[in-house]
């Protein structure tokens, strides 16, 4: 049996690198909330297209977008880091699955645009109250779990759903009109800016006001630019208003790339259990501070 010599030293054992996790959800920035206001509309003008111009109706039209929300969700829960085309894809087609659910709530099922807003509030505070019940972090830019990253999007397509609803109340139910409609919320959410950068309110709280008041002005945008003039809109009709709103769309989403590769986003640590502090399952890729994999 061989004994350690007086004086001798066990090996030095280096800790391991630390763990980062990969960002999946981009940064709130000014960018964010302008692709956010185009898609929303886009999927104001395109669920309208299907539903009412082509005239596949609000239940098949609910359908298609739920398959087609479904499928992308899966791409993005399965991408290893930020993909703007996939993000965005994602966030229209909850916008256009939002929209023609919530026709379908209050139109066809005869709920009306304030029960049909106080079913979906409600809905969207359970998931919030299962969200943070699942030790989860609610910071938006933080999310870097996968069931952190899936409560996220349920919230999403509860928020876009109930902004539908509530856009429709404003411009039709108080029959304040789609131009007006647009004023007001543009002025709310300035005051929302405001509010960030001058009170202590928190700030996931205005974010995610913001998130759901960003429906109803891209819903009320969308229909003051397609319907007809004497609906109090501008008659460019949904197809051409879709067209327009997907090109810029596009476009942002091609600037957003580029720029992401001159300026990538910087990664998360390895996520842990807001109260145990026990390890979780990240949502994106695992690397180490030198950026390499684990």
């Amino acid at each position: 049996m061989v004994s350690a010599s007086p004086g001798s030293q066990s090996p030095h054992i280096p800790n391991p690198p630390a763990r980062y996790v990969l960002r999946k959800l981009p940064h709130v920035t000014l960018i964010f909330w302008i692709l956010k206001i185009a898609a929303t509309t886009l999927g104001e003008t395109g669920g309208d297209l299907l539903a009412q111009t082509l005239q596949v109706g609000y239940l098949v039209s609910t359908l298609i977008f739920f398959a087609l929300f479904l499928v992308a969700v899966v791409f993005q829960l399965r991408a290893r880091r930020f993909q703007p085309a996939i993000y965005w894809s994602v966030i229209a087609l909850t916008s256009t699955a939002g929209t023609t659910l919530s026709d379908l709530m209050n139109r066809t099922g005869g709920i009306g645009y304030t029960n049909g807003a106080i079913i979906l509030t409600g809905g969207l505070a359970i998931v919030f109250v299962i969200w943070w019940r699942s030790g989860q972090t609610l910071d938006v830019e933080n999310v870097a779990t996968f069931r952190g990253e899936i409560l996220y999007w349920i919230a999403i397509l509860f928020s876009n759903s109930l902004g539908t609803s509530s856009g429709d109340f404003l411009a039709d139910d108080l029959g304040v009109g789609f131009r007006d409609s647009a004023l007001v919320l543009s002025a709310v959410m300035l005051t929302l800016l405001a509010a960030h950068y001058f009170t202590r309110i928190n700030g996931m709280l205005l974010f995610w006001v913001a998130f759901v008041l960003t429906r109803p002005l891209g819903a009320t945008a969308g229909d003051f630019l397609s319907k007809p003039l004497d609906h109090g809109g501008l008659a460019w009709g949904t197809m051409w208003t879709s067209a327009a709103l997907l090109s810029v769309l596009i476009g942002l989403i091609i600037y957003q790339s580029i720029h992401l590769r001159s300026h990538p986003l910087d990664p998360l640590p390895a996520p842990v259990h807001r109260r145990t502090g026990s390890p979780q399952q990240p949502n994106g890729a695992l690397v180490t501070a030198d950026g390499t994999g684990p």
